[in-house]
């Protein structure tokens, strides 16, 4: 019965991961070059002329050793499907369903440790927490560099616990220097832990830790060189760009306590409540805890922050939640307070589902761009001549060239082009993001034939329980408009409108 339970939660948490990519398939700009790739790799082969990336390079150069490894595991399926008539973009869920699958794995191991080294039970517990929270679920299939770099995470976490030294650092130098340079701290933060709780000592771990880093970074910059046509290590120049210079608060800052007083409570929604109870009930818990907490602190001296940054100890704060809840769960009998304090426990899981579905709701509405290009391919016969120019608000909100599904039609997203000139012109079709100065040169020269909207605000209704049962209002702005180039005929009827005053 354990092993069938077992399996029944597992199922149960990848038919909610699929659910989470079929309500939200698209992609936004910080996931651009990964997805990117995988489609390059995927249609162009190794014919790396034709990439993505040496026409649009990005800020700072990525790797692509995580989009080589989940092309190579989805290409199988990807041939499958175009064979049976799928078009483009049902690859790019095969692509992030495989990324997904990639993380889900190492996190089933991950859960297996738990199971064993602490509990059965904390380990229902805690693939009940993670699943029941949106960003972990959210994020697990979205192909940015921290995504990639949490399969290592988990499998590293995986390693620690078990105490599994040489695999743990093994994980850890591949996730760091590959993928996420600051991923050292948390990693580091780890091995400090291992040197007091077992064996492992100073000289062991360097020992481990220098062959495998050397070769983790002589695997990158051979494989990147190649793509990027220069000899590179792409991570270490993200870490030169967002440290040394520290360039990166052009994307926003953050007060220095942002984590704590917003992200985690966002990311662990109710379940927060539990990871102080379960550091106290269970010491166990703390040795992963205070690790977690040390990074974030730490990582927040980065002026410019993002909930994506820290989500690798996401489970390291739920394995704390799983301590508490099991431990209420398993003393229910006691008395009658602590039996209404499990259906608490228990009940927090209904909470974080409606908070999951309401955050899923907004970022299904969130994507104007993927809207705008799928509203083109719907209005336009393919068979048409179609010149199309991708705006920065669609490419930053959706497009992808999973999204270009006509390989005779012309996608443009050239960046920086005058509104109205010349260059504009020539394209018969515009994905517009909608502000005053990008309209108003095309009111009398191109035909609006959609308009998107997009998520603006949520807040409570104020005449909920007065009439009205919606507890929340949520605003949509138009975001981007489709419009299409007047030929010289439709010009001129509009010349003669305007002149008789219609």
């Amino acid at each position: 019965m354990e092993i069938q339970w077992s399996a029944i939660l597992k199922g149960a948490f990848v038919l909610v991961a699929l659910g989470h990519l079929i309500v939200c398939p698209y992609t936004k700009v910080e996931e651009s070059f990964n997805l990117q790739a995988m489609h390059d790799l995927l249609y162009h082969g190794l014919d790396i002329e034709k990439f993505d990336h040496l026409e649009f390079p990005g800020v700072v150069p990525r790797t692509f050793i995580g989009a080589i490894f989940v092309s190579t595991l989805s290409s199988p399926v990807v041939r499958l499907a175009r064979y049976c008539g799928f078009d483009k973009f049902f690859s790019q869920y095969i692509v992030r369903a495989t990324l997904g699958l990639c993380v889900i794995y190492a996190l089933f191991r991950l859960h297996k440790s738990i199971s064993k080294l602490y509990s059965a039970g904390i380990g229902k517990w805690f693939l009940l927490i993670t699943a029941s929270q949106f960003h972990f679920m959210f994020y697990l299939s979205r192909p940015l560099p921290n995504i990639f770099a949490l399969v290592g995470v988990l499998l590293a976490l995986h390693y620690w616990l078990e105490q599994k030294h040489l695999k743990f650092i093994a994980a850890s130098a591949f996730s760091a220097i590959i993928f996420r340079a600051e991923l050292g701290i948390l990693m580091g933060l780890l091995l400090v832990v291992s040197l007091f709780r077992t064996k492992l000592t100073v000289v062991r771990s360097i020992c481990y830790a220098v062959p495998l880093g050397l070769l983790a970074l002589g695997l990158t910059v051979l494989v990147d060189s190649v793509f990027w046509k220069r000899w590179l290590w792409p991570e270490g120049t993200v870490l030169y760009f967002n440290t040394v210079l520290n360039k990166s608060f052009k994307w926003g800052t953050l007060p220095f306590a942002w984590y704590f007083y917003s992200a985690i409570p966002r990311a662990l929604s109710s379940s927060l409540v539990f990871v102080p109870l379960g550091a106290y009930m269970d010491s166990r818990s703390r040795q992963v805890l205070l690790p977690a907490i040390c990074f974030v602190f730490l990582y927040s001296f980065l002026p410019h922050k993002e909930l994506r940054f820290i989500i690798y100890t996401i489970p390291m704060f739920n394995l704390a939640a799983a301590c508490a809840c099991d431990r209420l769960y398993q003393t229910r009998r006691k008395s009658i307070f602590r039996r209404l304090i499990s259906l608490v426990a228990g009940g927090h899981l209904v909470f974080n589902l409606c908070s999951t579905a309401i955050f899923l709701y907004i970022s299904h509405h969130n994507y104007p761009g993927a809207m705008a290009i799928n509203a083109l391919h719907q209005i336009v016969p393919s068979s048409q001549d179609v010149n199309v120019h991708i705006g920065v608000e669609s490419a930053q909100t959706g497009v992808s060239r999973f999204t270009q599904l006509h390989d005779h039609w012309r996608y443009d997203k050239t960046e920086n082009l005058l509104h109205g000139g010349a260059k504009m012109s020539k394209f018969s079709h515009i994905l517009l993001g909608i502000t005053v100065d990008n309209v108003q040169p095309y009111l009398k020269t191109h035909e609006r034939l959609r308009m998107i909207r997009g998520f603006h605000s949520i807040s409570l209704n104020k005449d909920f329980g007065r009439g009205s049962w919606k507890l929340f209002d949520v605003l949509f702005h138009p975001r981007v408009f489709v419009i299409r180039s007047l030929n010289a005929d439709e010009l001129q009827e509009e010349k003669e409108k305007e002149a008789r005053g219609l």
